[in-house]
């Protein structure tokens, strides 16, 4: 008796990347998708997730996050870092700090030509960050202006932004007009994945338009505890849902898009990886390949922390009163300072000559608090968060044990490198000339953070080691490549295997210089382009092998090759 088949595709994750896929595979209603989420809904009522200036509350506990930890960093004294990722429809998209930020374009001539990844030049993916984006001031040559993800642009009405601008053009940085658009490089405004006051998650833009498609099923709070292989084919996944596990299988491809953590983690359970690590932990060997879980790599930043003299920095409304008053507003209006994520100016410059592209990212915010929205400052206050965008530490990812409901080793190596601890004292060193310039003269107070007894490289090193933190952007543990230690190749098809894929920030080869949700969202526009491609193929094969192929030709006056061509246009 044969297998019966869930879909002709099995997504994992619905995340950045899964949401676009389930969308983009139904448009049509010719393929059926069955999307599984080890989190819930994104309830319309769940103000914390949809509020944009809420974004601290999710990323706080585990109701809608993985919340996990590192091992200790040796480079950071031994601290476990924090690392949150999304359980919830909309991943990581639905608990993050919203920033829209697309890299620089060498990233992607990077990836094309040094890393070897075929396709992903910048030329190639503008016009899925195009299509992906619909942006409030309206699109032009590299925007996009009718895409399902909404963007919103920092309006920057506090004055602190306009001081922070004149500032990087006092001490000679340029001023961008979009960050986004032709020229990253300098200070300006940043924009946000906010549209109409709410939130635009993956789960908003893409997964609640298709919810009405009879081709798409959602297993929700649901865990993927393996993927089901036969010889090199993937098949199917075992899930564990309300206490029992079961098996849902696929008719064309398993698609993982668990993020940068989990998606190894699977493939591992799976008995995909090296080789030798998964007999130390007792899993049965499908396929050998060492790169699973190599590669790790992150965004480490720090605060800078001043004294505000004006009474104008969001210290006024951090109070429970006033947050009240900002909560009814937005839940009545969608306006007001609870419709932004406040991270409305920003900047991108070089740590020092011959850098070939900005290595540096700042994002200001016209409060002293933590990101999480602990350890706020008791007085008004603004501060800019300053880190290397390129770093060469590279961690990794490994199994705890075979139980897939244990949370993997996470490691970093943050700091590893003479190059990154360099570059992360001369951002710090920078960024302070900045915040000196006379814009900020009837502004700044003391120096709250580091402080002005932190001044020597080994006293900003011993700064960094204490508190440096996470910008929460892993990626590259499963990078796309054609070499050993690669895991995907340049469609996302895993090595050596059949009808297994990964779409999501694991598979970049190498991190963007900037946040990490629009490049994962493009590649997930970019890759279900491909899949349909494939798909279009498969369908005019079959029909073509089931007809006399002469007749067909004489038909139509067409060749195979000029059949598909025609097809897919």
């Amino acid at each position: 008796m044969g297998q019966s088949k869930e879909a002709d595709y099995l997504v994992i994750g619905a995340g950045s990347a899964g949401c676009v896929l389930a969308n983009r595979l139904t448009e049509n209603n010719e393929n059926t998708v069955t999307l599984v989420e080890a989190g819930g809904p994104d309830r319309w009522w769940n103000w914390k997730v949809h509020m944009p200036s809420a974004l601290a509350y999710p990323l706080a506990d585990n109701k809608y996050n993985w919340a996990y930890f590192s091992e200790p960093e040796k480079h950071l004294g031994g601290r476990r870092m924090y690392c949150p990722r999304g359980k919830i429809w909309g991943g990581s998209s639905s608990i993050n700090g919203m920033a829209y930020v697309r890299g620089h374009a060498q990233d992607y001539e990077r990836w094309s030509l040094v890393n070897g990844c075929e396709g992903w030049s910048y030329s190639e993916c503008l016009p899925y960050f195009k299509k992906a984006e619909s942006l409030d001031i309206g699109g032009d040559d590299y925007r996009g202006g009718a895409g399902p993800l909404q963007v919103t642009a920092g309006k920057m009405e506090n004055p602190l932004y306009r001081a922070w601008i004149d500032a990087g053009r006092q001490a000679g940085y340029p001023v961008t007009s979009d960050p986004n658009g032709y020229q990253q490089e300098g200070l300006g405004r940043m924009d946000m994945t906010v549209g109409c006051g709410r939130r635009s998650s993956a789960a908003q833009a893409y997964l609640r338009p298709s919810l009405k498609r009879k081709s798409l099923k959602i297993f929700s709070n649901t865990l993927v505890t393996r993927i089901l292989i036969e010889g090199k084919r993937a098949v199917g996944v075992e899930i564990f849902k309300n206490g029992a596990t079961r098996k849902i299988f696929a008719a064309k491809e398993v698609i993982l898009c668990a993020g940068a953590i989990s998606s190894p983690q699977i493939l591992m359970l799976s008995g995909i990886g090296p080789i030798d690590h998964l007999r130390d932990i007792g899993i049965n060997i499908q396929h050998d390949l060492p790169g699973v879980g190599l590669n790790l790599q992150d965004h480490l930043e720090i605060y800078l922390q001043t004294e505000c003299l004006k009474p104008i920095s969001l210290f006024k409304v951090n109070n429970p009163i006033k947050k009240l008053f900002i909560g009814i507003q937005w839940m009545s209006t969608k306006k007001g300072l609870g419709a932004t994520n406040h991270f409305e100016a920003g900047g991108f410059i070089r740590s020092s000559p011959g850098v070939k592209h900005p290595d540096i990212q700042h994002h200001f915010l016209p409060l002293a608090v933590n990101y999480d929205g602990t350890s706020p400052q008791l007085c008004h206050g603004y501060q800019v968060h300053v880190g290397p965008m390129r770093p060469t530490s590279r961690g990794y990812i490994q199994l705890r044990s075979n139980n897939p409901m244990e949370g993997p080793k996470i490691t970093f190596n943050y700091m590893e490198t003479d190059q990154d601890k360099n570059e992360m004292r001369e951002g710090i060193k920078l960024t302070r000339e900045i915040l000196a310039q006379p814009s900020f003269q009837s502004f700044a107070g003391k120096e709250l953070s580091p402080g002005e007894g932190v001044q020597s490289d080994a006293e900003i090193d011993a700064f960094v080691r204490k508190n440096g933190e996470s910008a929460y952007h892993p990626a590259c543990s499963c990078r796309m490549g054609n070499d050993e230690k690669s895991v995907v190749n340049s469609k996302g098809k895993v090595h050596g295997m059949e009808n297994l894929r990964i779409v999501d920030a694991s598979i970049m080869p190498s991190i963007v210089s900037g946040n990490l949700n629009a490049p994962t969202i493009m590649m997930a526009e970019k890759i279900s382009k491909i899949c349909f491609e494939l798909n279009a193929n498969f369908i005019f094969k079959s029909s073509f092998d089931k007809a006399n192929r002469s007749s067909i030709r004489a038909k139509r006056g067409v060749g195979l090759e000029e059949g598909l061509k025609i097809l897919q246009e």
